[in-house]
């Protein structure tokens, strides 16, 4: 079943390039869409053009930011000799909403998986390993003191393992504390999709690597 219009069947294809958007969702969604009145869809064209336009990634830590150094960067009530290293910046928010947390953050941007072509090379883990050793870019508010431990909260999955081992590895020369978040998060869950109670327990539980 198709619209009888091609703009509105345009419409749904950008719909349906989404993650996890079918194309049974996208028609909702297109015509959910055509319900709207013309001003509220004018703000929601100019929030997805400012996200383009507007959002950058932080030098320090790589999560999306409106400003460079990202505000948790620049922050000098954060403790920035513990660095929590994540693969996504949706891990940040759902940290963050645990109210648990008090360091600073590394983006990787994924994980290690070599099925999918994606090596140590395409992540941020020579930024990291630089940040360790006292060579990466620091903001106005942070001292020259060296990170004293990294956590590992990348997803507890295949990925996640490869990624956290391989950079144990790095880290460990060093001569500074690796942890990574407690397992009662559930295999193959995505950290992101993870409750803030269990979140705050794995934080807080943490084991050494």
């Amino acid at each position: 079943m198709q619209f009888t219009s091609e703009t509105v069947e345009t419409l749904v294809d950008q719909f349906a390039r989404l993650p996890g958007i079918g194309r049974k969702t996208a028609r909702r969604l297109a015509a959910f869409v055509l319900k709207l009145p013309k001003s509220e869809v004018e703000q929601m064209a100019k929030a997805l053009i400012a996200v383009k336009e507007k959002v950058v990634f932080c030098s320090i830590c790589f999560n999306v930011t409106d400003a460079d150094p990202c505000p948790i960067c620049a922050s000098n009530k954060r403790n920035h000799e513990v660095i929590c290293v994540v693969e996504e910046p949706n891990d940040v928010m759902a940290i963050e909403r645990t109210n648990g947390f008090n360091g600073v953050y590394h983006v990787l941007g994924g994980a290690i998986s070599p099925l999918d072509g994606i090596g140590p090379e395409d992540l941020k883990i020579r930024e990291l390993i630089a940040r360790v050793n006292g060579k990466g870019p620091r903001s106005e508010n942070e001292d020259a003191t060296l990170p004293t431990e990294i956590i590992l909260a990348v997803n507890p999955s295949v990925e996640g393992d490869t990624t956290a081992y391989y950079i144990s590895q790095l880290v460990s020369p060093f001569g500074i504390k690796v942890t990574r978040l407690a397992q009662g998060i559930s295999i193959g869950s995505d950290l992101e999709f993870t409750d803030e109670a269990t979140l705050t327990r794995a934080l807080e539980a943490r084991v050494t690597v």
